[in-house]
């Protein structure tokens, strides 16, 4: 098959040719912006999963929604060592300069993006992120140094801009656990000043699923602030839809085994479809038809990728005690993917429940496990634990 027709997009944030089985999160973003616009009060949004599943894509999904309403909108991306303050204001900065164009003659906007300004002075006093928004800073505005004071102020004006010119503001937050409490603590009063206020504004995040635990431990109002959204694994029917389809597209059929191979082998999990859709059209030898051999050499080789690349970087991340960790968690588990007792942990290891707690923090901040309740960890991206397993058999 030619390699440069291949469909499937095994890439980080990525969005694939078929996005199936997520009408419901794309239905649900259509009528939370919906409500927004027309005054009516709604919760945001936040999604949540292991790696893989397509988060990402979907809060892409609801920024380009709420762009084709003509709101400003911003996706920031946490886990960058630049304060939450910069990387909302350079996320906002381009969404603006295009309302600031389209709305010349608001006063109100004028005035919000004069505080934007303040805002962004805060985090980059030499004025580069709010370049090319041509207005005077409000003084005594967002502009006390202090993060949630400052977001409150903030999203409250452009709120009250939006509110008058018919549109509103999304601000999308990827990687929300690893924002510093503080940061995740201005976020949320953010969402809860503007809510009731009743103000067409958006707060989305995604993140790892123990996130919803980790926002009612910073703010215990994020419970009623949010709807929750695991985002998982593919059902039969739709990961065949999203290996068939796109090849379809292209005159390209899957013969039935060789859909039920690939399933079968990915679990449903869209980045391991993705990847192994994608191995088995470049080994096709076609000129239209992916055959079961096809899928089951493709598989093979994607799987070698994954040791390589997707498994085996994680691995290299970690260091010595580390990998005694995750060894140790792996064998807890066998080759299926759930979560471990610390206090198992720490018993094989023999080592005390306190003294492993350091190691436990630096891999859930490396994004290698995560703590899906108390006294518990997980592998954050699904076959973790069998690869581990696979070093020392």
């Amino acid at each position: 098959m030619d390699p440069v027709a291949n469909p499937y997009a095994p890439g980080a944030g990525q969005r694939p040719p078929e996005l199936a089985g997520r009408d419901e999160e794309l239905s649900d973003f259509g009528i939370m912006l919906d409500r927004l616009s027309a005054g009516r009060a709604e919760r945001g949004i936040v999604l949540t999963g292991l790696r893989g599943v397509g988060k990402t894509v979907l809060l892409e999904d609801l920024r380009s929604m709420a762009e084709q309403r003509r709101w400003v909108a911003a996706f920031v991306e946490a886990g960058d060592a630049r304060p939450f303050r910069t990387l909302a204001a350079g996320a906002l900065t381009a969404s603006l300069r295009v309302a600031s164009w389209r709305h010349r003659s608001s006063a109100r906007l004028r005035r919000a993006l004069g505080v934007f300004k303040s805002f962004s002075l805060q985090g980059s006093p030499d004025g580069a992120i709010a370049v090319g928004i041509e207005v005077d800073r409000v003084f005594g505005r967002a502009d006390s140094g202090n993060l949630e004071l400052d977001l409150c102020e903030l999203m409250t004006d452009l709120g009250e801009a939006a509110a008058e010119l018919g549109t509103g503001v999304l601000l999308a937050v990827d990687e929300l656990q690893a924002l510093a409490r503080s940061d995740i603590a201005a976020i949320l009063a953010a969402a809860h000043q503007a809510s009731r206020q009743r103000l067409p504004v958006a707060i989305a995040g995604a993140g790892l699923p123990n996130l919803p635990a980790l926002l009612m431990e910073v703010k215990t109002y994020s419970e009623r602030l949010f709807s929750y959204r695991q985002v998982g694994t593919l059902g039969p029917g739709d990961a065949a839809g999203a290996l068939g389809r796109p090849a379809e597209k292209l005159g390209v059929a899957w013969q039935p085994a060789a859909v039920e191979r690939v399933v079968g082998d990915s679990g449903g999990y869209p980045y391991f479809l993705q990847l192994f859709g994608k191995a088995a059209w470049d080994f096709a030898p076609g000129p239209n038809t992916i055959g079961a051999e096809d899928a089951a050499v493709g598989v093979l080789w994607a799987r070698r990728d994954l040791n390589a690349n997707f498994y085996g970087t994680r691995w290299q991340r970690a260091t010595p005690a580390q990998r005694a960790y995750l060894s140790t968690m792996a064998a807890e588990t066998g080759d299926a993917d759930g979560a471990v007792s610390t206090g198992r942990i720490a018993a094989r290891l023999g080592k005390s429940h306190s003294g492993l707690g350091p190691c436990r923090d630096q891999l859930i901040r490396k994004g290698l496990i995560y703590a899906p309740g108390r006294g518990l960890v997980a592998f954050t991206v699904p076959g973790m634990g069998a690869f581990v397993n696979s070093l020392s058999s």
